[in-house]
């Protein structure tokens, strides 16, 4: 991704199983677990049922990555939902590229 200028960020996997940890995200309706003590950046993801992110999301494992622009790295893709923002000075927006859902991030630069 080198030439696209992206960075790894993390590995998203869904999971049924409930991890000791997991931090509730309510506005997603889902759990997560793991990033933070992953030297790999996996984060495993438990949905509840109702939640609002498409179902792609919410069976696939999805890659992650930086963006410096994400207005700029989105224009033309196909775009799974609406761009969020999770936290303060995070956007983010979940493309498909060959099928798969691909986590584009933008984090603001102090």
């Amino acid at each position: 991704m080198s030439e696209l200028g992206w960075k790894y960020h993390h590995l998203g996997i869904p999971t049924e199983t409930s991890i000791p940890g997991e931090r509730y995200l309510e506005e997603y309706g889902m759990y997560v677990s793991g990033f933070e003590s992953s030297p790999y950046g996996i984060e495993w993801m438990r949905f509840e049922e109702g939640s609002p992110l498409s179902e792609i999301i919410q069976t696939l494992p999805h890659i992650a990555f930086e963006v410096d622009d994400l207005d700029r790295e989105i224009k033309g893709k196909e775009l799974i939902g609406e761009i969020t923002s999770p936290m303060e000075g995070v956007r983010s927006a979940m493309i498909k590229e060959n099928g798969a859902p691909i986590e584009l991030i933008e984090f603001k630069r102090k």
